[in-house]
């Protein structure tokens, strides 16, 4: 395993990557209503990022088509824009990357439309709590373990949640994908050790029911096995002494969602 550490200078062109990436992700989330489907959200993404100089990270990425990647409901991660509608009681999972100046930014954010049952809408408090949680432990000489244990303990010890074991946070950089692995669970001290500004994108996905997740027949969408819903949160941080930096933002994202009227409030 080679982490990549990063320097001050690659760290602010990622810093532009997650700027782009988080106005992108609030300028779709204004749009979201019952009605509109995936493929209008997709396009809205797209051309957000290249208006503003930038490349969608996922479009082209071992072939996905898309520059959103819109999971609904059951579906974990992955899933893939189509033109099938929204409507009341659904949730999205948007999950998007940015490329520009060499350098990616990676984050995800969950929305409810309209009456979510109570349940689902505690899972999705619950899940975003827990990456912040994560976040804590992004320091130097931790281990990702610490991380995936904060995670894990918080989601499942006093919770009927699940946190999913075969898809993990990553190392980011020049490359989508980089070493370490953040798994969402594991043991206090284990793992790879952190080093001071290697930058890694945290995303915990928790299920409603079990940990069991499969692959969809479009080999794509990943979703429950027992048909529970699924939350997926992100963000692209910068591993630091005492606190992490957190590279990407969720300011605009919930101006857009607090000003939605068709969307909960989480």
């Amino acid at each position: 395993m080679a982490i990549k550490i990063k320097t001050q200078e690659e760290i602010e062109l990622i810093r532009k990557s997650c700027e782009v990436l988080s106005l992108a992700l609030a300028e779709v989330i204004k749009a979201v209503k019952p009605g509109i489907n995936g493929l209008e959200l997709d396009k809205l993404a797209d051309e957000f990022i290249k208006d503003h100089g930038g490349k969608p990270s996922f479009k082209g990425y071992h072939g996905f088509p898309n520059a959103l990647c819109i999971s609904m409901n059951d579906d974990v991660v992955h899933g893939i824009p189509t033109s099938v509608e929204y409507k009341d009681g659904d949730i999205i999972s948007l999950d998007c990357g940015v490329f520009m100046n060499g350098y990616h930014g990676d984050m995800a954010y969950t929305i409810g439309i309209g009456n979510v049952k109570p349940e689902i809408v505690q899972l999705m408090r619950i899940t975003k709590e827990s990456l912040f949680l994560g976040i804590q432990f992004a320091t130097l000489g931790k281990r990702t373990g610490d991380i995936g244990f904060a995670i894990q303990d918080f989601c499942e010890r006093q919770n009927p949640y699940k946190c999913v074991r075969e898809l993990v946070g990553h190392g980011i950089g020049k490359t989508l994908h980089e070493d370490p692995q953040v798994p969402n669970y594991g043991r206090k001290g284990d793992g790879a050790k952190l080093p001071e500004n290697c930058v890694i994108a945290i995303e915990p996905m928790v299920n409603l029911g079990k940990k069991d997740v499969y692959t969809k027949k479009d080999n794509w969408t990943i979703a429950t096995q027992d048909g529970t819903t699924s939350v997926h949160f992100e963000h692209t941080v910068v591993v630091k002494p005492v606190k992490a930096e957190i590279l990407t933002s969720y300011v605009a994202i919930e101006k857009a969602v607090a000003e939605n009227a068709e969307l909960i409030k989480i």
